[in-house]
């Protein structure tokens, strides 16, 4: 059962011990849009959060800007939106050596609980009220989560986080990663791809620290992020846009270390600056409790110990036959070296401990809450047909070097667990040894697909791969290509994947019962202007024991 949600902004002014006596009752709650910050302004300036949920705690965020230097804030916790009695609290600091960012977790709170908190300044200022909903504990007969990934704010508005805010019905918000890019503007998207009024700050490619943290208060300065944001408990993981593209545990394709500096230090600021403008733990992996339904396993497979991505380009040149000669070398040889990670062993040892407790513990679901594609995709023949004469010539070798792989069985993107298929191999046979039955839960691609996973002749599980919240998919890279075409003949050549969708944008409403998984894909009509008007959904659903799609 949802609860009444907070209005959308109510900033205020009381003396502190009114404030702390009487709460918020009385005062007016009339909705009102979000703010955008202002230079020199202070006070609460990017609205509250909320994360980490466990079934007595929530961690929660804010940020106040004081002139006078850290500020010791009070939050507190009620089930009621006069706060009539409050039933957690203590202090937060709010200092200029963390951008002015506070964090705290709240504790002693009730399993499967909606809640309000806010957080008060010295002078009796209030910040939004927030709602924050406690994971469940015992019995669970429904769990419902809102799955994002890929938002970049240059490409459109962020309608999907919008029409989750509006439906209410959520328990979670889940992000698999590419909250926000790294580019400078007018690189992606291009000046000419760029939608009014969406503009990006700072308009330099983000590097530093000072960077990472303008980038993330560009973001959140975004009605319909922040209103999200207010609303749900949120569990987030890092893909490699929150650092730079492509990134793995030694550098990233849009590093430079001449230029940038070392790519330790980089990450060093982005990883800060992350962990202070979201409500999530400074713990890389995690695990959290949904009851007796489910364990979701928050994992990081990018900068902690993620091996650098094959490059196929490197195997491409000469004749045809001596191109399918070198491929046919490295898919027998290289691309399936065993040491080959992107969890590292700690992780890996840490998940499959953990979806064998679950099992034991006699959870239906084991879910990984993660950033790039599981399942197998080989580039589809058909991609090459109406190819443009005025094509790049990047894309051209991008297109040519994934059909030649593709003729000796290999995948298209390294970048994704098809680049490591032991590593893939080993997380399987722990999903099979621990009878588990897994969702994977995934982004990074910006299209939607649906994989049936497999460990040998074992079914393993079942991947839900998210669209993306704005940044162009298939239709935006390849403009020749018919998206629905290129989406079922994908369909036949991939024997793993089940279904595909190359056009919209959007996020998934994904559901878990004892019995059953569902999943809607939501697709919204436009990310050009505000709207949430959808223009079609398509659902799946799995059944407990089969590991395959209904």
């Amino acid at each position: 059962m949802t609860v009444q949600p907070p209005p959308a902004s109510n900033r205020y002014s009381l003396d502190r011990r009114s404030a702390l006596r009487v709460g918020f009752a009385g005062l007016s709650l009339a909705a009102a849009p979000t703010w955008a910050v202002g230079p020199g302004e202070t006070g609460f300036t990017h609205g509250v959060a909320s994360g980490e949920p466990g079934p007595d705690r929530a961690l929660l965020w804010t940020r106040h800007v004081a002139a006078g230097g850290e500020a010791r804030l009070r939050y507190e916790v009620a089930e009621t939106l006069d706060f009539a009695r409050v039933v957690a609290g203590g202090e937060a600091v709010a200092s200029p050596g963390r951008d002015w960012c506070a964090k705290a977790v709240a504790t002693g709170l009730e399993p499967g609980r909606w809640y309000y908190y806010r957080f008060v300044a010295p002078d009796g200022t209030g910040s939004p009220v927030g709602r924050t909903r406690t994971l469940p504990a015992g019995p669970v007969e429904k769990f419902r989560m809102a799955v994002f990934s890929c938002s970049n704010l240059g490409f459109g508005w962020f309608n999907a986080y919008r029409h989750a805010a509006e439906d209410a019905g959520f328990d979670l918000a889940v992000h698999t990663g590419d909250y926000y890019y790294e580019y400078q503007r007018g690189t992606y998207p291009s000046a000419r791809q760029a939608v009014p009024g969406r503009v990006l700050r700072p308009d330099n490619e983000i590097v530093t620290l000072a960077d990472y943290r303008g980038r993330h208060a560009a973001y959140r300065a975004d009605r319909d992020l922040q209103r999200l944001f207010q609303l749900q408990p949120w569990i987030m993981v890092g893909d490699d846009h929150e650092t730079a593209n492509d990134s793995w545990k030694g550098g990233a394709e849009n590093h430079q270390p001449a230029t940038e500096g070392p790519w330790s230090a980089r990450t060093a600021a982005a990883m800060r600056a992350y962990r202070e403008w979201l409500p999530v733990s400074d713990a890389p992996w995690a695990a959290y409790e949904v009851g007796d339904l489910a364990t979701l396993f928050r994992l990081e497979t990018r900068i902690t110990a993620r091996d650098k991505p094959f490059d196929l380009s490197t195997l491409t040149t000469g004749t045809d036959a001596e191109v399918s000669a070198a491929l046919a070398r490295f898919r027998d040889g290289g691309w399936r070296d065993p040491r080959r990670t992107l969890l590292g062993a700690e992780q890996e040892g840490w998940l499959a401990a953990g979806l064998a407790a679950s099992r034991r513990a006699g959870k239906p679901w084991q879910v990984l809450v993660q950033q790039v594609v599981m399942g197998e995709l080989r580039l589809v023949p058909s991609v090459a047909e109406g190819m443009r004469s005025d094509s790049p010539d990047y894309v051209r070798r991008r297109i040519a070097n994934g059909l030649a792989a593709s003729r000796v069985g290999l995948p298209v993107n390294m970048d994704a667990w098809d680049g490591y298929p032991a590593a893939r191999e080993r997380l399987l046979r722990a999903a099979r040894e621990a009878d588990a039955n897994l969702v994977v839960l995934t982004g990074d691609t910006h299209n939607a697909w649906a994989f049936e996973l497999a460990h040998g002749n074992e079914r393993a599980g079942v991947e839900l791969a998210g669209h993306s919240v704005t940044s162009p998919g298939i239709e935006g890279s390849l403009p020749w290509v018919v998206p629905e075409r290129f989406a079922a003949d994908s369909v036949g050549f991939n024997p793993s994947l089940r279904w595909a969708e190359m056009r919209r944008r959007g996020y998934i409403a994904v559901e878990l019962t004892p019995s059953r998984v569902s999943s809607e894909w939501r697709f919204l009509d436009t990310v050009k202007m505000r709207s949430t008007a959808l223009s079609g959904t398509h659902r799946m659903a799995v059944e407990a024991g089969r590991n395959r799609f209904s």
